[in-house]
């Protein structure tokens, strides 16, 4: 029998979460160790200073996710189960609150906060609050978008924009419109991913795994440092979120989702990809955010064409299950293969990446090729699941003709 919380929430069986308390507090042991001044000197003084970031934003994350988990059900802070969700029980939706702080926690005790990061951490606080609200009251899409434009003028105003096109005046203004766009774009794909248990959580790990090992090659300490922040706090989250064969004990939520995003985005742009080479420098990001920017071009333009969003204010407030990972899991018939996939995807196209910035000119428009004949594959595969998509939604508007006969 499943409890029932005052606030009528299903609560999780209580032995699926009597472990929580213990990893709650072995978690806060670890984080007390670390705060000890001549701790953190070790770790510095060997060079090891992301070894330690990555520790601290570890076990703040794997501490702070269990309290959470009481929280969000205490509270009724829970996602329901609907039709378009692949849940089946009421399940906590704070759980990037735990990321959150994990993150912040680690990157604050470690000094890295220059100041083009403190509006990227101001800007990524502000839309994580509106994720949360919105997760409990459901904000207007457009309002959110707001928020987005809003958060990523603030990173823009502190310079940081990127250089596609020479410097003019002309230029300049492409160059912040298309960072615009780039921010609010990756923000918005990163949150549609956060749909089945660990998806989210993963991608954000890898894709921060390749952001920092370019920031570190390319001597920019500070970027790979907050990248091994994200990483560390996503894995303190995942034996929470992502649990093989049983249900997710607790999900990122709207604000976590958003966070995540839009602080990998904002770091892409900061980053220096390569040394003078155009094509290096413009492909690296693409590759590593490949698999979100494939999914947002994918359902847009199927949207336009099918006729299913006619407006922008029609793509902002559509919801369906159309993402990469619903039409793979209709392909697979499983969620666990689905995200595999994914994982296994971006993996590809990270690897293809880091190759990149060795490269001469020819070479990397192979790899980039052989990225494009990755997807293409993808898309054939996916393509069984659209059809698949398809045919149940007739079956079921002829059994509900039949119903009403």
């Amino acid at each position: 029998m499943i409890p029932i919380s005052l606030d009528g929430a299903r609560m999780a069986p209580r032995e699926e979460v009597r472990w929580l308390i213990p990893a709650a507090v072995g978690g806060l042991v670890g984080i007390l160790i670390l705060v000890l001044p001549w701790v953190r000197g070790v770790f510095v003084s060997e060079g090891l200073r992301w070894f330690y970031i990555l520790l601290f934003s570890f076990a703040s994350s794997f501490t702070l996710t269990p309290v959470m988990v009481r929280v969000g059900h205490r509270f009724g802070l829970v996602d329901q189960p609907t039709e378009r969700k692949i849940h089946r029980a009421p399940t906590p939706h704070i759980g990037g609150l735990a990321v959150y702080l994990g993150f912040v926690g680690s990157v604050v005790i470690n000094s890295i906060l220059a100041d083009w990061m403190i509006a990227i951490l101001f800007a990524g606080s502000l839309l994580l609050v509106i994720g949360v609200v919105d997760d409990v009251v459901e904000l207007p899409a457009w309002f959110k978008l707001v928020a987005q434009v809003v958060g990523a003028g603030l990173v823009i105003s502190t310079g940081k924009v990127l250089t596609l096109f020479p410097a003019s005046l002309l230029g300049e203004l492409v160059n912040i419109l298309l960072t615009l766009i780039w921010i609010v774009g990756i923000t918005n794909a990163f949150n549609f991913f956060d749909g089945m248990d660990g998806l989210a959580t993963g991608l954000a790990i890898l894709i921060a795994f390749f952001l920092g090992m370019v920031a570190f090659q390319m001597h920019q300490p500070e970027v790979g440092w907050w990248t091994v922040a994200i990483i560390g706090a996503g894995l303190g989250f995942v034996p929470y979120n992502f649990r093989m064969n049983r249900q997710a004990l607790i999900f990122l939520g709207d604000g976590g989702a958003t966070f995540l995003g839009f602080t990998l985005a904002c770091l892409a742009v900061k980053g220096n990809w390569a040394d003078n080479n155009p094509i290096v420098s413009f492909s690296n990001p693409l590759l590593i955010f490949g698999v979100l920017i494939y999914d947002m071009i994918h359902i847009t333009v199927e949207r336009v064409v099918t006729g299913k969003v006619r407006t922008i204010k029609d793509w902002i407030d559509y919801v369906g299950k159309d993402h990469l990972h619903h039409r793979l899991d209709r392909s697979l018939g499983s969620r666990r293969a689905t995200v595999a996939t994914i994982f296994t995807l971006t993996i590809c196209l990270g690897l293809a990446a880091l190759v990149l910035r060795k490269a001469n000119t020819a070479e990397a428009l192979m790899l980039l090729l052989q990225a494009a004949l990755i997807v293409i594959i993808i898309s054939f595969l996916e393509y069984r699941g659209r059809s698949e998509y398809h045919r149940e939604k007739r079956e079921r508007s002829t059994d509900v003709e039949a119903t009403d006969r």
